[in-house]
């Protein structure tokens, strides 16, 4: 397979903040050690390791943690270091593992005294589980049922004492009697383009990839905020520059080498533009139903809600409202086009000359 090849074959999924399998396996060697190697997030990392630090200074076990935010921000990463920094090792499970209260309890039962148990996705645990949690993280005890029916009996389990981690994307979704059991709440920003530099030189470090602070800046300004995006774009220049240049990343290579990957300035990919097109090229800039668009575009609807959405309207390139999705006026400019006269830009039926239901 030649490099055009390559490039043509290169995932959708590029851009997605979501980690595949490929992706852990390079995230475990570019991952930070301890608090003082995690780049960002300077007021949850300078909470935690007040956390940390006095529990450390007591000889205990530190709080339940809960750390919330978009995927690729650094909670498995943050959950590894609290292991580390407490010099104890980690469990690591998720929500959706999770579907009975046995699975929890067998899980539980197993811990060693002081160990972190990294629950990902925690709002996906099914409700038996959850409710079984609850006095595990308040009281270090589980009741087993055993038997069925009027001579079911519970069995009392003595815990060790432990450190929950829990991480979730959507906060929202977690019932408040589990929220209010974590004794730190932290909630992870997007990154500054300034913050994603400092992470694409070290990976680069680490990777043994020689790039300059120009070429940092073009991929960390095309990463939508996100170190793990970052990273994977900084892969996908360094095999670009090891193909098509002398191996150093500047700012002409990364460019060159993300145009290749369609990812344009502000980080749109393929999907992302494509709606765009849609939305504005077909109809006039919105409203349009989701169904509608992702039928437009050829993509799940789920896929445009869950994908490219979010991205697109945290940009302020679209809009969603009651009647449906509707482009803004910087998505005009951004992919050059001229709305047409009764455009509105961000919102519905509020440009002049726009004809209604019953008129103008």
């Amino acid at each position: 397979m030649n490099w055009d090849d390559a490039a043509e074959a290169a995932p959708d999924h590029l851009l997605d903040a979501a980690a595949d399998s490929d992706d852990q396996a390079v995230e475990a060697a570019l991952r930070p050690k301890d608090l003082g190697e995690f780049v960002g997030q300077e007021r949850v990392r300078e909470q935690l390791g007040l956390v940390l630090q006095a529990a450390r200074k007591r000889g205990g076990t530190a709080d339940h943690v809960l750390l919330s935010g978009a995927p690729g921000l650094g909670k498995t990463t943050l959950s590894m270091i609290i292991a580390a920094e407490m010099g104890v090792p980690i469990r690591i499970t998720s929500g959706p593992a999770i579907q009975h209260a046995g699975d929890l309890a067998a899980i539980l039962s197993s811990l060693a005294e002081g160990e972190v148990l990294f629950l990902d996705e925690i709002h996906r645990m099914s409700r038996p589980a959850e409710e079984m949690l609850y006095m595990a993280m308040e009281d270090f005890r589980v009741d087993v049922i055993v038997g069925k029916g009027p001579g079911a009996t519970a069995i009392p389990l003595e815990l060790p004492p432990f450190t929950l981690v829990g991480a979730t994307t959507r906060a929202g979704l977690l019932p408040p009697p589990l929220r209010d059991r974590f004794g730190f709440t932290g909630h992870m920003e997007f990154y500054a383009p300034a913050e994603l530099e400092r992470v694409i030189h070290r990976s680069a470090g680490l990777l043994d990839v020689t790039i300059d602070t120009a070429g940092a800046a073009e991929i960390a300004g095309r990463s939508r905020g996100t170190p793990r995006i970052a990273n994977r774009l900084l892969r996908r220049v360094r095999d670009y520059a090891q193909v098509r240049a002398d191996g150093l990343v500047d700012r002409e290579t990364a460019a060159k080498a993300l145009e290749v990957y369609e990812v344009d300035v502000r980080g749109l990919d393929r999907l992302d533009r494509a709606v765009l097109h849609a939305l504005l090229k077909l109809f006039g800039g919105g409203p349009v139903g989701l169904s509608t668009l992702a039928v437009a575009v050829g993509e799940e609807r789920e896929t445009v809600e869950e994908v490219a959405e979010p991205f697109l309207v945290r940009e302020g390139l679209l809009a969603r409202t009651p009647r449906g999705r509707v482009a803004t006026a910087a998505a005009w400019t951004h992919l050059g086009l001229v709305p047409p006269q009764h455009s509105g830009g961000a919102g519905p039926g509020t440009g002049p000359g726009q004809t209604g239901l019953f008129g103008p």
